[in-house]
């Protein structure tokens, strides 16, 4: 390693002692560009290089500050210095190789990005502890362990003492170890915890494999454990073809008496679980499941309307929305655009209509991008502008990635708040693609 990083000694946060939130001992597994920060409930993205640097180098601690010249100064190459990272870790650290995927191609930068998203809002304890806990807690189905923890710091600490030559000093390292142990405690903290309540994974038996279209498949598994969730939120899934490849997919329904679980899955271009799932996957397989995941979910305090943007397979989580409405009994309108590209991709339509005859408060709106064909066409945010107004409704989007970015200003635009709009997140969205 590149000498100036020195011993693992630097990196030993005991796995009992609990975070105090303080600036220094003030989530990320595959993780938008949300609403507003923490307005929709989302974890703080796992962002590019570029938006955590936000090329400032004023405010906060001293030590912040040191940290964002780090950040300025290695986004141009960093893709460069997340190779290095990693070569450092595989060639010091061997044993961990196999906490990873075997191709690394896919998430080659997740854990790397992570940790400098994380370094950026060490000034914020509050937002760094929901992140890093929601990380914490997600790492245990890779099987991470506190004694992990040392070695990333080290190569951490490698990599950007190598690469970082304007900006390091004795003082910059000193910031970056200071961050580093606050962050690896956090998540220790959060993972410790999370092992009191609930396993690293669950095993699931596929029971039932539908496919809807030649892409599309309706993936419906049988925990071995009951699996506790809530209508809206998610989960990462991962197929015994590609070990400790994990994507995530939303739950299609609300929770059942039954335990069973559905997902709705689209294989999509070189996505090795997705494909998995919808062409290999078959009764009697076993998938296993992390944790549940995600706040896009009922807020059953209020009277509010749900306004419900669903895009392809992004109709999953607002069929298991309406679910978990029509079951609380109250009878808050509830209003679905459902967008596909064309007719024949609203896999899930004759489902909606039969729950809107049964649902007299509820509404759903086919919208087809090319061509004509249901009530609508044209992209859905456009839409769902021709309807409304929508003062009194909370807005609920899901679906591709640049769906839900445009939704999301369109929605605002119009006087929606972004505190009452509620999405996943977007990376996450993106690696559930694969």
């Amino acid at each position: 390693m590149d000498g100036s990083n020195g011993g693992g000694g630097w990196f030993s946060p005991s796995p009992s002692r609990k975070s105090t939130g303080t600036a220094q001992g003030t989530r990320t597994e595959e993780g938008p560009i949300p609403a507003g920060p923490a307005a929709n409930g989302h974890p703080i993205p796992d962002r590019p290089v570029p938006d955590a640097v936000g090329g400032q180098d004023e405010g906060g601690s001293p030590e912040a500050v040191l940290i964002r010249r780090t950040m300025a100064e290695i986004e141009p190459i960093a893709d460069k210095v997340t190779s290095y990272f990693y070569a450092l870790l595989f060639l010091q650290h061997p044993e961990l190789r196999g906490l990873f995927p075997a191709a690394m191609d896919a998430q080659r930068d997740r854990l790397f990005k992570a940790l400098l998203t994380a370094a950026r809002h060490v000034d914020d304890a509050d937002t760094l502890t929901t992140y890093l806990s929601h990380l914490g807690r997600g790492h245990r189905k890779y099987g991470t362990r506190p004694e992990h923890y040392p070695a990333v710091g080290e190569c951490l600490i490698g990599a950007l003492s190598r690469h970082a030559t304007r900006s390091w000093s004795p003082e910059t390292e000193a910031a970056w170890v200071g961050a580093y142990t606050a962050i690896s405690q956090i998540m220790i903290d959060a993972a410790a915890e999370d092992e009191l309540r609930a396993p690293a994974w669950w095993e699931a038996e596929v029971v039932a494999h539908e496919m809807r279209t030649a892409d599309i498949a309706v993936v419906t598994v049988r925990p071995n454990h009951p699996y506790p969730f809530l209508a809206g939120q998610y989960a990462a899934l991962e197929t015994p073809w590609w070990p400790r490849v994990w994507r995530h997919y939303s739950f299609a329904s609300a929770p059942r008496s039954d335990g069973l679980l559905s997902f709705h899955v689209k294989a999509v271009p070189a996505g090795w679980v997705s494909n998995a799932l919808v062409h290999r996957a078959r009764p009697g397989d076993v998938i296993r499941l992390g944790a549940p995941a995600g706040s896009m979910t009922v807020d059953h305090s209020t009277d509010n309307g749900l306004l419900c943007v669903g895009g392809g397979t992004g109709i999953a989580p607002i069929k298991a929305l309406i679910e978990d409405v029509a079951e609380h009994g109250r009878r808050r309108p509830v209003q679905v655009f459902y967008g596909a590209r064309r007719d024949h991709d609203l896999y899930d339509i004759d489902t909606m209509l039969r729950m809107q005859q049964s649902h007299p408060w509820l509404s759903v709106r086919p919208v087809v991008d090319d061509g004509p064909g249901g009530d609508l066409c044209g992209q859905l945010p456009d839409a769902v502008c021709q309807y409304g107004p929508w003062h009194t409704y909370d807005a609920y989007l899901s679906g591709p990635p640049a769906m839900i970015r445009r939704s999301v200003d369109t929605l605002v635009g119009i006087g929606i708040p972004s505190h009452r709009i509620r999405h996943d997140s977007i990376e996450e969205l993106v690696g559930a693609r694969n």
